[in-house]
C-alpha cells in the first residue's frame, strides 16, 4: 500500500485523516488525536500533507516537514 497524499481534517479532539494512492483512490480512513497525527505521518514518509489552513496547521506542517514529509 503506497499513500501518496494524506489529507486531515483538524479537529479540536480528533482528527479525520484519510490517505491516497498515487491514482487518488483512498486507501485508508482514521480518526487520530493530534498527538497520534505525527504516528500516521511517519508510517508514510515522502508524502504529501494537505491540511486546512488554521492556526495549528503551521506548527502541525513544521513538525511534519522536519520529518521529511512535504505539507500543502
Amino acid at each position: 500500500m503506497r499513500v501518496s497524499i494524506i489529507g486531515i481534517d483538524l479537529g479540536r479532539n480528533t482528527c479525520s485523516v484519510a490517505g491516497m494512492d498515487a491514482d487518488g483512490c483512498v486507501v485508508f480512513r482514521k480518526r487520530a488525536s493530534r498527538s497520534g497525527l505525527m504516528d500516521i505521518v511517519r508510517k508514510h514518509p515522502g508524502c504529501i500533507v494537505a491540511m486546512e489552513a488554521c492556526c495549528g496547521a503551521h506548527h502541525l506542517g513544521r513538525v511534519f516537514a522536519e520529518s521529511g514529509t512535504r505539507s500543502g
